[in-house]
C-alpha cells in the first residue's frame, strides 16, 4: 500500500487570510514555519500552530530545508518578489490573489517557476462556488449559445476602519479596488467570457479621498474578443455593508445571473431545454470582524494543489490564467478617465 507523503508548509504573512490557509494546511500536512515582519504576529501565529517563527523571509529560506510549499499571504505589492525568491530556493509556491500588480511581474514569476522547475499556484477560490461551476459547465457545453451581453456588478462596503493603519489603500502595496476587492470577479469574467478586446472606463474617488491613493468606484464598458459586449461596475461605497456581487450572461439559448454578495447564489435562469437544480450549499464567506470577503473555498484550492504536488491531479487555476486577470485589470485602469 502506498503511503502518502506528509506535505510540509511554510506561510509568509500572518494576517487574517493566513489563518484560513493554516486551518486548511493542517488537513494536508504540517505547518513547518511562519514568517511576518511583525514579530508579535509571527510568534503568536507560530505558537498557535506549533511552527517555527521567523521575522525575515531570507532567514526562513536559509534555515528551512524541508519545505514543500510556501503560501504567500502578504500585501499585494510583495507577491511577485517574494514568490520569485521562494521559487529560486527550489520551493513550490501558492500565492494569494492578486498574482501581482502588473503583467510584467506576473511574467517574471512564471519565468522563475519555469527556470527552477517548480509549480506556481494562485488562489482563485471563487471558481469553486457551486453556481459558478454550474454556469461554467453550461458555457463549456455551449448550452447558453452565443453570448452577446455580460453584466458584472460588485457593490461592496469598505469604510475607514478597514484602511486604518494598514497597507490597504496604498498604491504600491494595494494597487486598487480591482486588485484587492474584485480580482476574483475579473478572474471569473475572463473564465466565462475570455479576453477583452477594447474597453473604456471611468474611475473616481468619491468617499475615500483621505484614506486611499486610488479609486473607490470604477465603471467600464468593454468589447470582448468573442464579440460580446459588457458593462462592469465596481464600488466600495455601498452604504454600511456589502450589497451585491453579480455576473449576468445573455446568450441566444439562455440567460443566467449569479448573484448574492459573493457570486454565491443562482438568482436567475432561463435556459432552452435545461434547468440548473440541486446545487449544494457553498462555503460561507471569509469573516474579517467588521466586514466580510469572498467565499471561503481555500479547502478546495488546497485539495487541487496538494493533489498536483503528489502528482495525482491538476489544479483548476494556473498562473497563465491569473496573469490574464491582471492583464484585464491593467486594460481597465489604463483606459480610465
Amino acid at each position: 500500500m502506498r503511503v502518502k507523503k506528509q506535505i510540509k508548509f511554510a506561510l509568509i504573512g500572518c494576517g487574517r487570510i493566513a489563518h484560513r490557509h493554516a486551518a486548511v494546511m493542517q488537513s494536508h500536512g504540517i505547518i513547518q514555519a511562519v514568517c511576518d515582519i511583525d514579530s508579535f504576529k509571527a510568534d503568536t501565529f507560530a505558537k498557535q500552530f506549533n511552527a517555527r517563527s521567523y521575522h525575515d523571509l531570507q532567514d526562513l529560506l536559509k534555515a528551512e530545508k524541508e519545505i514543500d510549499l510556501v503560501a504567500i499571504c502578504t500585501p499585494n505589492g510583495l507577491h511577485a518578489s517574494q514568490s520569485i525568491l521562494c521559487l529560486q530556493h527550489q520551493l513550490h509556491v501558492l500565492c494569494e490573489k492578486p498574482m501581482a500588480l502588473s503583467v510584467q511581474d506576473c511574467k517574471a514569476m512564471m519565468a522563475a517557476a519555469d527556470q527552477f522547475h517548480k509549480l506556481l499556484f494562485i488562489v482563485k477560490q471563487n471558481r469553486y462556488n457551486p453556481p459558478v461551476m454550474a454556469v461554467k459547465e453550461l458555457l463549456d457545453n455551449q448550452m447558453l449559445g452565443k453570448i452577446s451581453g455580460i453584466q458584472l456588478n460588485c457593490f461592496w462596503h469598505r469604510g475607514a476602519d478597514y484602511y486604518h493603519q494598514s497597507w490597504k489603500g496604498s498604491k504600491a502595496l494595494d494597487g486598487g479596488i480591482l486588485y484587492t476587492q474584485f480580482s476574483h470577479f475579473i478572474d471569473l469574467l475572463y473564465w466565462f467570457a475570455g479576453e477583452i478586446k477594447s474597453v473604456k472606463s471611468i474611475s473616481k474617488n468619491f468617499n475615500h479621498s483621505s484614506l486611499i491613493e486610488f479609486e473607490d468606484t470604477c465603471v467600464a464598458i468593454a468589447t470582448f474578443q468573442s464579440g460580446a459586449v459588457g458593462t462592469l461596475h465596481f464600488t466600495i461605497n455601498s452604504y454600511e455593508k456589502n450589497m451585491e456581487g453579480s455576473l449576468t450572461l445573455f446568450g441566444d439559448k439562455g440567460t443566467v445571473k449569479i448573484g448574492g454578495q459573493y457570486l454565491n447564489e443562482l438568482e436567475y435562469q432561463q435556459i432552452s431545454g435545461h434547468k440548473i437544480s440541486g446545487l449544494p450549499a457553498g462555503n460561507p464567506p471569509n469573516e474579517y470582524g467588521n466586514y466580510t470577503g469572498s467565499m471561503s473555498n481555500h479547502d478546495k484550492v488546497y485539495e487541487r494543489v496538494c493533489a498536483a504536488l503528489m502528482q495525482e491531479g491538476m489544479v483548476v487555476t494556473n498562473s497563465f490564467e491569473s496573469m490574464k486577470t491582471i492583464e484585464m485589470i491593467e486594460q481597465i485602469y489604463d483606459a480610465s478617465i
